[in-house]
This record gives C-alpha cells, sequence and structure tokens, in this order.
C-alpha cells in the first residue's frame, strides 16, 4: 500500500478513490483515563466518536453491565443478552440466531440498517445474490454488505468487547456518518466467533483480577492454565475451520456467509502483548496465488483509512508482514476466495485487564479501544470506496470466467467407495461451500481407471467457486514464496482418501452426466434366524456400531482375514480381513435383533446376516484365529504439556465420530491413576520431560501386562527415549546440516529457517492391509498430512511397520527437497509388542482439524484390532 492511489473497475468502468479522505468518520480514542472512567474501563462514549449523539432510549454497555467497558472481560451470556437489548430497544437491529456451539451457547448473527431498510431486506438481499450470480454489476443506489465478525480466538477478547461498542455506536449513535453508513447499506455484525473459548478464558481473566491490577507478565492472571480459551468446545482453532467446517460454529457461520456474500468481511484478533497493530494485506509475496490482485488493491485502499485513523490515535502498528493469505480456511481468506475482501486485524493482547511490554503498560481498555477505532474505519474506507467494492464483485465473475475459459482442466471425477460414508461427508462438504456436482450417467475411463455410472461425480470448474475448487483439489509442489503461515495443502479428496482423476476439456466427451442422483441402496435386511451378523470394516461409522453393541454386552470377534459366507437370503458375500462377526452360538443379550437394527440405522452401517458358521473360503466362524474385541476403556493424556489441538481432535474424533468417552487425565496425575482400569493409554504431541519415574515404570508395567499404549507424532519421542519403541528418531542438528549455508548471507536466516519446516503437506505412504492396524483399508498406499519435519527410522519391519512412506513420497503441498528425500522409505506407522502389551506409533496426525477422514480408522484399529496383534 506503499503511495498507493487505488484504481479500481478493470473492465467497463475505473473508479479514481481518494484514499485520504477529508470526510473520514473517526475521532482519536482517548487512552488517558478520564473523570468518567473506573479502574480498568471505560465508558462506552470514550471509545466512540466524539461528534456522535446517543438515543437515550438504548441503553448503553456499561449501563446493561453494571460496569464499564474493559473493567471486566465481558461473558458471553452478558454479550448475547446485551445484543437481545438492542434488538428489542432499535428499529435498526435485527438478531438472528443462527447455531448452537457444542456447549449449546447460541451463535447470533445482527442485521443493522435504517429502519426502513428492514421491511425490504430480503429483497435487497435476493437482488445481490442474482447480480453477484449472473455475474452483473450492481448500481451505486445497491446496498454494500459489510459483515464484521469478532474475536474467532476466545482469548483474543478485545474483538468481542468492542463488538458491544460498535453495535451501540450503530444502533444509537445519532450523525451524519451512521446515518450514510446504514442508510444505504447493510452491516452484519458477529459479536463472537468463538462463544465457548471466550468464556473460558473471560472467567480464566476475571478470576485473577484483584483490585489493584497486576501488570507483571509473569502473574497467573497472563498465563493461561491448559486447555487455553483460543480453542472452542473441543479445543479446536476456530480460524482454521472455515473450509472444514468440522464444527457447528463454522457450519452455522458459512450458511449466512453464503447466503449474503459480503463485499467486505473482518476478522479481529489479538496477538503477542510486545507487539503493535497489524492490518492487512500481509506480505505481498505470499497471498493464494488463486486470489486475484484486485482483492490486494481494494484491501490496500482501505488500509490507508486505518493508517490515518491509527496516526490521529498515536498508536503503533504495521501491515504487510507477518501474515499471509494462503491458506484458504481462515477468516480473512476463505472469503477471497468468493470474491470478497476479507480483511485481518491484530491487536497486541494484554491478556488480562493491565500487562507491562516492551511498548509500556497495555490496558485492556487500550486493545479494545484499538478494534473500535479500526471497526470504525473500515466503514469510512467502506463507504469511500463503495463503488470499487460494488464493481469489484462483478469484475472477480467476470475474471474467473476468463480464468475457467483458459483452465485446460474441465473437472474433477470423485469415485464413491464402498465406504459411503466417507464420501457422502465430502459431498456435504461441497453444498455448504455451494459447490456444484453430478454423478455420472455413464462409465468414464480416465488415464487407466474405469469410474462406473451412478458410483462417481463430477465437479465441474465452470461455476462460481472456481477457485475455491481449483485450492481444493490443488496438488501444487513448488511456490513463489515457501514460506507459510499455516498449511501448503488441504486436498480434499486426498483428506477423504478417494480415487479421483482431472478431465481435460479435450477428455469432456468421456464424462456422460446423469439427470438425477443414484437411488440410495437400502440397508440388508437383518434376519432373526441367523447363524451370525458380520459387519464389514469399511465403513467409517463402523466403529461406532461396534461400540454401541459392545456397550450393550454384545459379544463380537474380529476376522484375521477374508472370508466367504452364505447369506439367510442365499447369497455369496467376500468379507475383508477385520470384518466384525456376532455369533448367535454364544450367549447374547435378548434384545440383539432388536439392537443390531436399531444401531444399524442410527450409524447406517450395513449388517449381514450369515445363514452357517462353515465358509466356503477363509476361515470358519468358530475359528481359533477370530479374536474377542472388548470394549475399549481409553485413557487419553493432557494438561500442561501436551498439545491440546491434538488432544481436541483425539477426544473429538472418539466422542462425536466413534462414541467412545474417553477419559482425560493431566499428565501431571498419571502417578496417581490405577492405570489397570483402562485398556488403551493414547499420547498425543507434546513435552513428557516431567513425567516422573514412578509414573513411567507403571506405564511400563502397565503395556506388559496387556495394555495397549498408542504415540502420535512427537509423543514418539518419548517413547523412543523411553524405548518402548525400537526406532529412531532423526536428531535436529542432522535435518539442519541437510541445508547448506554456502553462500548465504544474514539476511538469508529467514529464508533457510522456513525450508525446515513442514507447514501442512500431503505424504504417501505405501501400506499393508493383511496388518491389523489397516484393516478396512483399500488400495496398497494412504495418503497422510505431516505437518512436521520429524523423520522416524526403523528396520521396516513387515511385522512391525505396516507403513512406510513411497521413494517418492511427496503428493501436495511444499516441502523442501531435502527433507523429502530423507523421509523416503522412513517409517509412518509402527507397532511393536511389548511384553503382553502393544506399542504403537503414528509418526503423522491422523485426525488432522477432523478433516482428515480417510486416516480416522487408524485410531479404531489400534483400540478394536490391537487383539490381533497380541495373540
Amino acid at each position: 500500500m506503499r503511495k498507493l492511489v487505488a484504481l479500481t473497475g478493470q473492465t467497463t468502468r475505473r473508479f479514481v478513490v481518494l484514499l485520504l479522505s477529508s470526510l473520514t468518520l473517526l475521532a482519536v480514542p482517548a487512552i488517558a483515563m478520564s473523570a468518567g472512567d473506573t479502574p480498568g474501563g471505560r465508558p462506552a462514549a470514550s471509545y466512540l466518536p466524539a461528534n456522535t449523539t446517543y438515543n437515550p432510549d438504548i441503553p448503553t454497555p456499561e449501563a446493561y453491565l453494571g460496569a464499564n467497558v474493559g473493567e471486566w472481560h465481558v461473558r458471553h451470556d452478558q454479550l448475547v443478552g446485551y445484543m437481545r437489548e438492542l434488538a428489542q430497544a432499535s428499529a435498526r437491529v435485527s438478531l438472528q440466531e443462527t447455531g448452537r456451539t457444542h456447549e449449546n451457547r447460541p451463535l447470533l448473527l445482527l442485521t443493522i440498517t435504517a429502519p426502513e431498510n428492514h421491511a425490504n431486506l430480503e429483497t435487497l438481499r435476493q437482488q445481490h445474490m442474482r447480480k453477484l450470480q449472473q455475474g452483473e454489476r450492481e448500481d451505486n443506489a445497491a446496498p454494500l454488505v459489510l459483515y464484521m465478525g469478532y474475536s474467532i480466538h476466545g482469548n483474543e477478547p478485545s474483538g468481542a468487547n468492542a463488538a458491544l461498542l460498535v453495535a451501540y455506536y450503530l444502533s444509537a449513535g445519532n450523525s451524519p456518518q451512521v446515518d450514510a453508513l446504514l442508510q444505504d447499506n447493510i452491516v452484519l455484525l458477529d459479536p463472537s466467533f468463538n462463544p465457548d473459548g471466550l468464556s473460558r478464558f473471560a472467567q480464566w481473566a476475571n478470576m485473577h483480577k484483584g483490585q489493584q491490577l497486576v501488570a507483571d507478565p509473569a502473574h497467573r492472571e497472563h498465563i493461561e492454565g491448559w486447555p487455553s480459551g483460543r480453542t472452542n468446545h473441543y479445543w479446536f482453532d476456530l480460524n482454521r475451520d472455515w473450509l472444514l467446517l468440522t464444527h457447528p460454529e463454522s457450519r452455522a457461520r458459512i450458511k449466512q456467509f453464503q447466503r449474503w456474500r459480503p463485499h467486505v468481511l473482518t476478522d479481529f484478533h489479538e496477538m503477542g502483548p510486545n507487539s503493535t497493530y497489524f492490518f492487512q494485506p500481509g506480505v505481498p509475496s505470499r497471498k493464494n496465488p488463486n486470489t486475484p490482485k484486485g482483492n490486494v488493491t481494494l484491501t490496500e485502499a482501505l488500509a490507508t483509512y486505518h493508517v490515518e485513523a491509527l496516526d490521529k490515535a498515536g498508536q503503533l502498528y504495521f501491515s504487510e508482514e507477518g501474515f499471509d493469505d494462503f491458506y484458504y480456511g481462515k477468516g480473512s481468506s476463505y472469503p477471497d476466495s468468493l470474491g470478497t475482501v476479507g480483511i485481518l486485524f491484530e491487536q497486541a493482547s494484554s491478556r488480562g485487564h493491565l500487562q507491562d511490554t516492551i511498548n509500556g503498560p497495555l490496558a485492556f481498555t487500550d486493545t479494545i479501544a484499538n478494534q473500535v477505532t479500526t471497526s470504525l474505519s473500515t466503514f469510512a474506507g467502506a463507504l469511500a470506496n463503495k463503488p470499487a467494492l460494488l464493481a469489484y464483485q462483478q469484475e472477480f465473475a467476470q475474471d474467473t470466467a476468463q480464468l475457467i475459459e483458459k483452465d485446460s482442466t474441465f473437472g474433477f471425477v470423485i469415485e464413491q467407495p464402498a465406504d459411503t460414508a466417507r464420501f457422502s461427508q465430502m459431498l456435504s462438504l461441497l453444498e455448504q461451500h455451494n459447490i456444484e456436482y453430478q454423478w455420472l450417467g455413464d462409465k468414464a475411463a480416465l488415464k487407466g481407471h474405469t469410474f462406473k455410472a451412478g458410483k462417481a461425480v463430477l465437479v465441474p470448474l465452470n461455476q462460481p467457486a472456481y477457485r475455491l475448487i481449483k485450492s481444493l483439489f490443488s496438488t501444487r509442489q513448488s511456490f513463489a514464496d515457501n514460506t507459510f503461515y499455516d498449511v501448503s495443502n488441504w486436498n480434499l479428496p486426498l483428506a477423504f482418501n478417494l480415487t479421483y482423476e482431472a478431465v481435460s476439456k479435450g477428455q469432456r466427451r468421456r464424462v456422460t452426466l446423469a439427470d438425477s442422483a443414484p437411488t440410495a441402496q437400502p440397508l440388508p435386511q437383518i434376519n432373526a434366524d441367523a447363524y451370525a451378523y458380520a459387519i464389514d470394516w469399511r465403513h467409517y461409522y463402523a466403529p461406532a456400531l461396534l461400540q454401541s453393541l459392545l456397550e450393550e454386552g454384545v459379544q463380537v470377534r474380529s476376522t484375521p482375514m477374508g472370508f466367504s459366507a452364505s447369506l439367510v437370503n442365499g447369497d455369496k458375500h467376500s468379507f475383508a480381513a477385520g470384518t466384525m462377526i456376532i455369533s448367535t452360538p454364544l450367549a447374547q443379550p435378548d434384545n440383539l435383533v432388536s439392537r443390531l437394527q436399531h444401531f444399524s440405522k442410527q450409524h447406517q452401517v450395513p449388517v449381514y446376516s450369515i445363514s452357517s458358521g462353515f465358509t466356503a473360503s477363509g476361515p470358519d466362524l468358530g475359528s481359533r484365529d477370530m479374536v474377542p474385541v472388548n470394549e475399549p476403556k481409553v485413557l487419553i493424556v493432557g494438561g500442561a504439556g501436551t498439545r491440546e489441538y491434538e488432544v481436541g481432535e483425539i477426544w473429538h474424533y472418539l466422542d462425536t465420530r466413534v462414541g467412545l468417552a474417553a477419559s482425560i487425565v493431566e499428565q501431571q496425575r498419571l502417578q496417581r491413576t490405577e492405570l489397570a482400569n483402562y485398556t488403551h493409554i493414547i499420547f498425543a504431541s507434546g513435552n513428557y520431560s516431567t513425567l516422573r519415574e514412578k509414573a513411567r515404570q507403571s506405564l511400563e508395567r502397565w503395556v506388559k501386562q496387556g495394555g495397549t499404549l498408542i504415540g502420535m507424532r512427537t509423543a514418539l519421542k518419548f517413547f523412543e527415549k523411553q524405548q518402548w519403541l525400537d526406532l529412531d528418531i532423526v536428531d535436529k542438528d542432522i535435518v539442519d546440516d541437510a541445508f547448506s549455508t554456502e553462500g548465504l548471507k544474514f539476511g538469508d536466516q529467514r529464508a533457510r529457517q522456513a525450508k525446515k519446516i513442514i507447514a501442512g503437506s500431503v505424504y504417501r505412504a505405501r501400506v499393508d492391509t493383511t496388518h491389523p492396524l489397516l484393516f478396512g483399508f483399500e488400495g496398497d498406499t494412504v495418503p497422510l498430512f505431516k505437518t512436521t519435519n520429524m523423520i522416524v527410522k526403523s528396520d521396516n519391519s513387515p511385522f512391525t511397520t505396516p507403513a512406510v512412506y513411497q521413494n517418492e513420497p511427496l503428493v501436495a503441498g511444499y516441502s523442501a527437497d531435502e527433507l523429502v528425500s530423507m523421509i523416503s522409505n522412513s517409517a509412518a506407522i509402527i507397532a511393536e509388542p511389548m511384553g503382553q502389551g502393544l506399542v504403537v506409533g503414528f509418526v503423522d496426525n491422523v485426525h488432522f482439524r477432523g478433516y482428515w477422514y480417510g486416516t480416522d480408522k487408524l485410531m479404531s484399529n489400534a483400540l478394536y484390532h490391537d487383539g490381533q496383534l497380541k495373540r
């Protein structure tokens, strides 16, 4: 944005935007305490423009809270209550509950505009969407739609607290600036993207506040306990979930985004206390290549208003460094893929009420004030650039159409596997992003693979979500700048472990499309006269069905290899290794058939009725190789030192997709925990150096007596040190030495360091599907998501190393050649016996962000098929 005058409108018209407008809305926020202030708090008026009067019938935030804003961290219930008060008191505001969080807190969206616009609101929305879908230009009288979103990280609360003030300003403020904003425009305001995390952090900060504010950074108020308020209920980072939609907060938000397709979306965050204030644009070389330059131009145009406002407020700030817009799963970048201008703001955090920093004491009120300042500067910049913003969405559509025309790819065909649930989840994700697909009406041969009619879909590129689709199917491995703030790839079919192929425009005629979706196949009938029942383990929710049955006391056994059997209806059916067998000659609950029928329908997993224990091939159902499956009693190690994201991902998978109630025990309490109460103990990534010797001895003794110990990612370093797994983790110095310093200068340090980081890439491993940890998988390779440069060497024994990275393992995303070479043919999964027990090591995160459906079952196999490895 250096010395920039924004020129926008790249088709039939150009608008010259005067960026340093003399019509700025903003007054200078007062930082010093005034007579109306209380320790740690300020009245609303001191945060807002001085040239504004307010409707006395609308309560101020301090009147509702009983305290000045910033005196206490606002709780989510207070935030909700105040927003509802505004909606009742102000004709400018309507309020919608868009969903509920995991902890049943309401998700709110306020629509704020002039009272006369509310009666016509749906018509205005439909007109906007129609223009957008048809690629037509909106005239200058059309409303801007500005989506203001706050505090997706709960421990970055200045945004949510600022939302109180912004909502009050728009609801009650009387000034020419407020009138100009609301008369012809629509503000959508989400006061808290992450209610559960915000509530957790508000409780922490408030419970440690004394009458005398403590600014010492070492004070407990400024150092959260585990887990932090950054995350949601399951300890996920919701600012990485805009694309993945694992959680109800994200699904509700994207539904509203897609309904409105706003012109601008803001995303207010915080960063370390010793920083200042950041606003976009980010690092120029690190934007997603699918994002058009016009987006950056408009971001720069808006940024000049932030510059002017923060200069007047006497605040330090920076831009065009530190942050990027590459990963389309963040709040500031997902909008960019669909023609909205997404804007990231980052405020230095007080992490409490007052904290000493290198820039002096930082008060919570200061952080709130800056978020209010840039909220209002966003309004000012948007109004000044309204013609350009209105024109941009048309230009975006036209540019997208040109890219589609030039693209040699017509679309992508994705095959539906036997596991229809995994495929259905993938289709649901497409639908939520308004990505169109069609079923194949005839078979199609592409690159040696035949996709069957009614068993595959085509995702065409010729649709408005073209740029988003390109990113979802990207296998790019080289980039202009190899530094990533987040992951470098998020390929959708690879995440779901689905076979897919690109269709070139020259191959278009090979693909025949059906007029409608195929009729869903009904679940097989469960016959009361069956000798046994079989659960096909290939299905994603087979573990959930199994867990439900085990909890009912059903006796189940797992098969070590495939077999063929006769069904009650006379058909022959082939079953793969890992099939679960429920034999009626064994003592079973009286209501077995009704339970099978209920759970089969609930989880949509087929259960087959077998007529005899004698099989046509493979082991008979009474074979000694049929191993009993017992209900797992799982302990997940958590607490300080463990990575809350991974602990949360494991918990989320077991709780929401398997239906298993796992215990989370802090590592500091392990030595006082009766391990005999558990069958499985799971270690996520973390630092376990403080785990006491007594606890380590207890763990080793527990495994040797028959327990199953599971480690993921950096937990394997701990396992290696204890000699619980026979492996060799390549020393970080060896990894470092692989990157030459010859010819480098001091200024090259960061670039060299970036090469040593694997920031989320897809690697492919060779797998042995006869190994119990790979039961239910099809094919001889599996894509794994790698977010660490940890390299694990083993003897690659076929009996203990069922997954090994390929010779050329990198499939998608950035990794330096040096790392790819070192990872080649290294171990991806290790499972070794210890006494009567088992130790399992996953080199990668098999539940990455709840999105990597293709490897989730590895964990279930370690829970339900470990008996096959202990014989």
